[in-house]
């Protein structure tokens, strides 16, 4: 359902959000260096874990700063979002600066003259951070906070020796000639930091509950303006992204601004980075009518709402396709499945499905995914690409980057483990036969994670499927997106889409996995009819080879007829008709010698043979209808008779059934035949003298023979001349 018609009242702040829990000031206020009033007990608490568990452990002959051995320790539960982003983010920041908040700890002698605990030396680091950002000024508690004593007793040791920590602070900035600890950095750390420090904010709006327009309408009453680009962001002002629609892009100080008003707190405005929701609309794009979607990797539950509602836009004005988002969430713990179900639920979402088993052990049986169309893998990365990890890192809960990521370098070997699973998921991916498009999208800017993976997983797929011709490849797609800011770059027709990292956004990686169309073969009727025979289909119809069936069979008959011939060949008519349920035989035998007998033989009365036989001398004649005879009448005739001078042997007395063969039916048709007067009348008694020769005469009327009668009668023979 939408929301109301837009209110300039939705920009106005919130005074309690119903997210918040803690009294706490807002954490965007408290990033600024002057001013500060401190973070609550629990924000330093969730900090110093997590540096506990990702700061880098120096050799013991170089130590002078002992954290403690424990690692992979729980993370205290915060369920404020603010709270928990401000944790990361001063873990994060004592992480870059670890070697010189050692520096002062020593130089200081704290590490030596205070009774402190290995295991809240973690601690110190974290607060001596806040501390020096905030000029050593001291922490103000608000109302009735939380108070957590491992801070308290902490904190207590810092404000006694807070002293010497600031001298010590002081001569390590004349060490380095540096007027701030940020000119201390990395120079590639130093950049991404001023990069996050001027990235616009990218929100997207959730079409669930409003509309592009009504959020821009809301904007406009409230005082905004919208212009045309990034780039002339400034102000009270917003404009639309270029690739995604469905995306508004906000100056960055209007961030704690938004985060106030009823626009995110009703989860109209949804604030999330631009580089997180191009894989949504690029499946959105490549989504059929009816089919469903299946998600796989690090996300948030922000991600698969965008996901979900952006499918749900596309098909509303089917009523009766409702297609429905898989998540795979088989890494994630029971407490991260319940919160990832909230977020959904909060954001409007019906059409989301939790696969609770691994990505590896699903496939094509699987009845949930009968319909899965598009996969969308995003895989754990190495965030190289991102300006601002911390709220990747924060959203996903994937802290072991953290190290890595705070000196911008990544270790070889967890660079070849990470391109390793995401070959992993990528080859499974690959696999599922009813999938039309895999969606590949990272945040790194490795070659190693982006297009060598992809390359090496259509080789694999391909390696897999040579020999199955039924299968289809999958081909490099362009993406559904256009770089109107680099048109005279050929971008558009390149199979990846790259966003590299600048002032105005996070780099990002994504390509698009199509199956290729089946293409369609267009075969000649001689390779139908051979590729039919190589079947069996056609039973070799329309081929001159035999099989070895067929030529022991032909041998053998060939043996059989040969045996008892004279020297001559006989020459003999027949016509053979079978079908698949009955097999019979009709003979038919015309000999001039004793007189013609009419045999038939039927063993079910349908098949049929017909065999002229006079007896011995062989007359070979080959009858055709002639423009010399014009009594004839004009109708083709080619017949062959084959006359063998023997006579006709006495049938058998059981006779042997005939090997039977299924045949495909075939139709004959043949001109009519008139017998005319074939023999004279002298001879229907005497019989034939192997001397004479006869020839057909037709008729002045055609003559039937009458199936009760032996032979021919006296008047249907005529003695004639030779035809050869």
């Amino acid at each position: 359902m939408l929301a109301s018609p837009a209110n300039s009242e939705d920009l106005i702040p919130v005074d309690k959000p119903a997210d918040h829990s803690s009294p706490a000031a807002s954490p965007e206020l408290q990033t600024t260096g002057q001013g500060q009033l401190g973070f609550p007990d629990r924000v330093y608490l969730l900090a110093s874990v997590i540096f506990q568990n990702n700061h880098p452990e120096k050799p013991a002959a170089h130590r002078l700063v002992n954290y403690g051995k424990e690692r992979g320790l729980p993370l205290p539960e915060i369920k404020d979002e603010e709270m928990h982003r401000t944790a990361y983010e001063l873990a994060f920041k004592t992480l870059k600066y670890q070697e010189l908040l050692e520096d002062i700890m020593i130089d200081s002698y704290f590490s030596l003259t205070q009774p402190m605990p290995d295991d809240q030396m973690s601690l110190f680091a974290v607060m001596l951070y806040d501390f020096q950002d905030r000029k050593f000024l001291p922490r103000e508690r608000h109302g009735e906070e939380e108070i957590v004593q491992e801070v308290k007793d902490v904190e207590s040791y810092f404000l006694r020796f807070k002293t010497k920590l600031e001298a010590s602070l002081a001569r390590c900035r004349i060490k380095h000639g540096v007027l701030s600890i940020e000119h201390i950095l990395p120079e590639s750390v130093k950049r991404k930091q001023q990069r996050s420090s001027s990235l616009p904010l990218y929100a997207w709006v959730n079409t669930l509950k409003s509309s592009v327009d009504d959020v821009q309408s809301v904007l406009k009453s409230a005082g905004f303006s919208q212009v045309k680009s990034i780039g002339e962001l400034d102000g009270q002002t917003f404009c639309q992204d270029p690739h995604c629609g469905d995306i508004l892009v906000f100056p960055a100080q209007l961030k704690a601004q938004l985060y106030t008003t009823k626009l995110l707190s009703d989860h109209r405005l949804i604030i999330e980075d631009k580089s997180c929701s191009l894989g949504p609309n690029a499946v959105c794009a490549l989504l059929p009518e009816e089919g469903d979607v299946l998600m796989l990797g690090c996300f948030s539950g922000l991600t698969v709402s965008h996901t979900a509602s952006l499918i749900v836009e596309k098909h509303k004005a089917s009523s009766n396709v409702k297609p429905t988002v898989y998540v795979c969430v088989s890494d994630r713990t029971n407490a991260q499945r319940e919160e990832l179900q909230q977020a959904v639920a909060a954001m409007g979402s019906k059409n989301v499905k939790l696969i609770p088993e691994v990505f590896q052990s699903l496939d094509n049986r699987d009845k949930r995914l009968q319909k899965l169309r598009v996969i969308l893998l995003t895989p754990r990365c190495s965030v190289s690409a991102v300006s601002n990890p911390v709220e990747f890192i924060q959203e996903n809960g994937d802290t072991d980057l953290l190290q890595d990521l705070s000196q911008s370098s990544i270790a070889q070997s967890k660079l070849e483990a990470l391109a390793a699973q995401q070959r992993k998921d990528i080859d499974h991916a690959l696999k599922f036969s009813k999938v039309l498009a895999v969606v590949y999208s990272t945040c790194s800017s490795y070659k190693e994670e982006n297009e060598e993976v992809v390359s090496r997983a259509l080789e694999q797929a391909k390696a897999e499927q040579e020999g199955e011709p039924k299968r289809t490849n999958f081909r490099l797609s362009p993406s559904p997106f256009s770089i109107p800011d680099h048109a005279e770059r050929p971008m558009k027709t390149h199979p990846f889409f790259m966003l590299e990292p600048s002032e105005q956004r996070n780099g990002c990686f994504l390509a698009v996995l199509s199956r290729e169309p089946e293409s369609v073969v267009k075969e000649t009727p001689n390779e139908v009819l051979i590729r039919a025979n190589a079947k069996g289909i056609l039973d070799r119809i329309g081929s001159k080879q035999l099989t070895t069936k067929e030529q022991h069979r032909h041998t053998n008959r060939t043996t059989k007829t040969t045996h008892g011939r004279t020297a001559q060949p006989h020459l003999s008519v027949s016509v053979h008709s079978r079908n698949q349920e009955t097999m019979g035989s009709y003979s038919t035998t015309l000999c001039g010698h004793q007189g013609f007998t009419n045999r038939r033989q039927s063993s079910e009365g349908k098949a049929k043979e017909m065999r002229l036989q006079p007896s011995k001398n062989t007359v070979s004649s080959s009858f055709s209808s002639s423009k010399s005879e014009s009594s004839a009448p004009k109708k083709s005739i080619t017949a062959v008779l084959n006359t063998t001078a023997r006579p006709p042997a006495p049938p058998p007395a059981h006779p042997r059934t005939p090997h039977q063969e299924v045949l495909t039916p075939v139709a004959l048709v043949l001109p009519p035949v008139h017998f005319p007067d074939f023999f004279p009348p002298q001879l229907s008694r005497t019989g034939c003298s192997p001397s004479l020769h006869y020839k057909w005469r037709p008729p002045p009327q055609s003559v039937h023979l009458p199936r009760s009668s032996g032979g021919l009668s006296k008047d249907a023979l005529v003695k004639s001349r030779p035809l050869f």
